[in-house]
């Protein structure tokens, strides 16, 4: 098979497993640990050392610290507040409680000599947002738990790394009798470049971005050269250093003001997500199944070890008087300790040359790192979605709906809104509309929906709908596109413009840009409120088997109604324009909440 063959083929395999997935709701991970483990030692169609050669594990160094920058750019310090107390100690402190007992239970466990020992227990402190992520997107715990879950796990990888590079030196010192100043030298040597570079290159790019130096599309390409060079240079100057170097860049540009990251992290998303999964795909194709096989026992032991022992000590380590976290938080947070890219990237590479000073064991030590990752992500993968329920930390259905514009019709759908329980937070910078929706007991927000002060102070926690009902057609579609990749595509909605109607293509909005359009295509916001001004009213009805939708239709049919949303259990469903009739069917047991015209109401109160 061609060497082109096979990398398209990985590419393919690499989509195919996050796409199953997203289906299946399962981590990427386990489906591409079977894949890789599958094409690699079962059937023989992939030998990563044989089709990269000497390219292999610097390629898959660059893929890590690409894959790090990305995470740390979502690291803004004021999303941690007080929380940031706990993620101190538990990169601290916990991580060095890990090392220590990981270490002992490996001495005791596999019988590994004392230094191979401690050096695994460096290897298999760190978690990393590779494996985080996916986990905390499957099981939603609260705002406070995934803050200091992401945060550890995005700076737990480099401290990790230089743990396990400063014992390794340690290691190699204690083989070759030159002493332990060598690997204290290394640690201080890789901590001032690591950080002077990290934030050197973070403030550098940062200036040229906010200058406006770089145009907006070479933002992507750019930043990814910077990642590339300064963890190149850092590497070259002290052994392993770039990891620290390239996290340090990216919280840097993360906490500038006035940075603009949006197309870095739109470019670095995509990317990030292709190397973790061809990262995983080819470090399970190296593994061999029956070393895999004899471990597995030993690290089942040590997954109860990190599960039971570890992990909570490193939390009760933690522990501060001040901090926000309740005890159920702080246990769903002592339960989650996956391990990632970054144990599975350097264990090899420590195998290789623990294996080239003949120490026993080394052979299993790649595959014992596998069965600790894999173990434990099964584990958080499987269970962390009900305990965080039986704890009660458990984020439910989003309750909260954004809604662009204060005008009488967006007021009158957030009233009915909350009716369902929900939570609409209005935002528009028309004062006098703002008034009028505080004085309705609505929650508002004054000022632009695309503005630094909404960036800043608007809170999304919870939020899971998107709706565009300003008169302002552009600043419908501005903050439509600016909220779009919050929310997804299905969750944001926007009023019709009528430039969708229009043959001229001078004047006919760019099909890139349209949102799903509400209701019908003629029902614009001028449209809408002439409708209420003239006596048209927001009316909800419970369907149910004696009265269902074709009855709801014929009975208001006759004055004319226009359907806006239909809550089915705990989901908003709005009605959209442009959809097949069956698209969207109501039910018995659904409430729908429709624009009713004015006879119609007319004719209710004459009955009663």
């Amino acid at each position: 098979m061609s060497v082109m063959l096979i990398l398209a083929a990985l590419v393919i395999l690499a989509a195919a497993s996050q796409w199953l997935a997203w289906r299946w709701k399962l981590p990427a991970i386990l489906l591409l640990l079977i894949i890789g483990i599958l094409i690699g030692p079962v059937l023989g169609l992939l030998e990563p050392d044989k089709l990269f050669g000497p390219l292999l594990f610097p390629a898959i160094s660059l893929a890590v610290a690409v894959i790090l920058f990305e995470g740390s750019l979502s690291l803004d310090i004021r999303e941690l507040g007080n929380l940031g107390r706990v993620v101190r100690r538990m990169v601290s402190i916990g991580a060095l409680s890990s090392w220590l007992i990981l270490a002992v239970a490996t001495r005791w466990i596999t019988g590994f000599p004392w230094s191979m020992a401690i050096l695994f227990g460096a290897v298999i402190v760190v978690s990393g947002p590779t494996v985080i992520g996916p986990v905390l997107r499957a099981a939603r715990p609260n705002d406070k738990i995934r803050n200091v879950l992401l945060w550890e796990s995005i700076l737990i990888d480099p401290i990790g790394a230089l743990l396990a590079v400063l014992v390794f030196a340690g290691v190699i010192a204690h083989q070759g009798n030159t002493g332990l100043w060598t690997a204290v030298t290394l640690f201080f040597s890789m901590l001032i470049l690591g950080l002077g570079l990290g934030c050197g290159a973070g403030y550098g790019l940062g200036r040229l971005l906010r200058n406006r130096a770089i145009p907006d599309y070479l933002h992507g390409i750019v930043a990814l050269g910077a990642v590339f060079i300064v963890f190149a240079i850092a590497n070259s100057l002290v052994h392993e250093s770039g990891l620290l170097a390239v996290t340090v860049m990216g919280i840097w540009l993360a906490n500038m003001r006035d940075v603009p990251r949006e197309h870095i992290l739109n470019f670095k998303e995509s990317l990030s997500i292709l190397l973790i999964s061809l990262l995983f795909l080819l470090l399970a194709a190296r593994l061999q199944l029956r070393a895999l096989a004899e471990v597995l026992f030993w690290g089942f032991l040590l997954y109860l070890v990190i599960q039971f022992v570890a992990q909570p000590l490193k939390l009760l380590l933690a522990y501060d008087r001040r901090e926000l976290l309740t005890w159920r938080e702080r246990a769903l947070s002592a339960w989650i300790a996956p391990r990632g890219i970054v144990a599975a990237a350097g264990a090899p590479v420590y195998a290789a040359q623990l294996e080239a000073m003949r120490y026993p064991g080394a052979e299993y030590f790649v595959p014992l790192t596998f069965a600790v990752i894999i173990l434990t992500v099964l584990s958080a993968s499987f269970t962390t979605r009900p305990l965080a329920r039986v704890l009660r930390v458990a984020e439910g259905a989003p309750r909260g709906v954004l809604i662009i514009g204060a005008n009488p019709f967006a007021m009158a759908i957030a009233q009915n809104l909350r009716q369902w329980r929900f939570r609409p937070v209005l935002i528009d910078d028309d004062f006098h509309q703002i008034r009028e929706a505080r004085m309705q007991g609505l929650e508002t927000f004054f000022g632009s929906p695309v503005s630094e002060a909404a960036d800043r102070e608007l809170s999304l926690v919870g939020v899971g709908y998107f709706l565009a009902l300003s008169t302002d057609n552009a600043r419908n579609l501005v903050a439509s596109l600016r909220y779009t990749p919050e929310f997804g595509h299905r969750a944001v909605f926007t009023l019709s413009d009528g430039s969708h109607q229009e043959k001229s293509a001078r004047r006919r909005m760019a099909r890139r840009h349209r949102q799903q359009y509400l209701f019908a295509p003629k029902a614009t916001a001028e449209e809408l409120l002439h409708r209420l001004s003239s006596g048209w009213s927001l009316k909800i009805t419970k369907l149910s088997e004696h009265f269902g939708w074709e009855e709801y239709r014929q009975q208001f049919a006759l004055t004319g109604f226009l359907p806006l949303f239909l809550l089915r259990g705990d989901h908003l469903f709005p009605f959209l324009a442009g959809l097949p009739e069956n698209a969207l069917t109501p039910q018995a047991g659904d409430q729908i909440m429709s624009l009713v015209a004015a006879q119609e109401r007319k004719e209710e109160q004459d009955q009663q």
